[in-house]
């Protein structure tokens, strides 16, 4: 296949003229090394894309790199026999826009270890639909099982449930079985959290307690939130229930006591989705394909952008005023 000479990406700079990010003209070999390149069907945005494109958080270890830390498309050139042209793969974290050129572009080149074949069951828009947000909600559903969570222990809590992660995993907990209950400060986005699989949404204030112990409500949950949130949720877990902590919206600190952990025996559950072990990011993606695969991945992509709306996404998206996903179309 015939490959152009320069191609769009959306490319971020930190350098003696600043930090500074958009659209400029590059060629393949500016990008990093890499077995696979890719023709670029979707990426999408994370919280951690904003950071990075903005420079709000420090996210990005090089420069200049491409931004987007997921990508999905088609093979155009492989140097891995295990990939030929035509195929369809797709890669989230594993390093994209924090040490390697990531998906916000017309062509990739990544690393063939890290790439995953397009499960049979997903398309490549709703492979990055979901992306890393739906990843790391089955990453933590998958952490909860192996822990022995099930749906008899009660309903699952998702905090920060208009967001991506926590849009997605409102889907997937409740097409994997479970009663979920969306915690959510956006009364206005009550229909639909209920439209994607809550079967009840509460307000902040139901994780608002100080106090190390409280009646026992919740099976488990997901937190995207941090801080007092978090310790509210611990204290209202049952007993031997799972709490996975996969952000820190609110905050980073935890003022927690033992007293979930030792009279109940809650586990508290990190979800560090970017640097996954290939087995399990295969196994995740299998159950996203199938058993656990969202049934409203429509409603969550709220919106459809290309490379020169990123900026105006990634404010709007660090001002708090998303929900659900948005996916980058090139």
């Amino acid at each position: 296949m015939s490959l152009p000479a320069q191609f769009d990406a959306f490319r971020i700079h930190n350098d003696d003229a600043g930090y500074r990010s958009g659209i400029e003209q590059i060629a393949l070999d500016d990008l990093a090394d890499g077995e696979i390149d890719i023709a670029v069907a979707h990426s999408s945005v994370n919280f951690k894309d904003a950071l990075a494109g903005t420079g709000k958080g420090k996210i990005l270890r090089r420069f200049p790199l491409v931004g987007g830390i997921d990508v999905a498309g088609h093979v155009v050139a492989s140097r891995d026999p295990a990939f030929k042209e035509g195929d369809a793969v797709l890669v989230t974290g594993s390093g994209l826009s924090e040490t390697r050129d990531g998906g916000y572009a017309q062509y990739a080149r990544i690393e063939s270890q890290w790439a995953i074949p397009l499960p049979q069951g997903l398309s490549l828009r709703e492979s990055m639909i979901l992306g890393t947000a739906g990843f790391t909600a089955a990453l933590a559903l998958l952490r909860m099982h192996e822990n022995r969570q099930t749906p008899a222990l009660g309903p699952l809590a998702v905090t920060g449930a208009t967001g991506g992660v926590g849009s997605l995993a409102v889907d997937i907990f409740s097409s994997a079985g479970f009663e979920v209950h969306a915690v959510s400060g956006k009364p206005e986005h009550v229909d639909y959290l209920k439209s994607i699989g809550a079967s009840d949404v509460l307000g902040r204030d139901a994780l608002g307690t100080t106090r190390p112990m409280e009646s026992a409500r919740f099976g488990g949950g997901l937190d995207n939130v941090g801080g007092p949130m978090l310790v509210s949720l611990l204290a209202q877990t049952v007993p031997y229930g799972n709490v996975a902590s996969a952000g820190l919206a609110a905050s980073a600190d935890l003022g927690a006591t033992v007293m979930p952990f030792i009279i109940r025996g809650v586990s508290l559950l990190g979800v560090a989705s970017a640097g996954t072990l290939r087995d399990v990011r295969d196994a995740v993606w299998q159950h996203l394909a199938s058993d656990w695969k969202p049934r409203h991945l429509d409603t969550i992509c709220t919106r459809e952008v290309g490379l020169s709306e990123l900026p105006a996404v990634f404010d709007t998206m660090l001002a708090g005023g998303a929900f659900g996903r948005t996916l980058v179309t090139l």
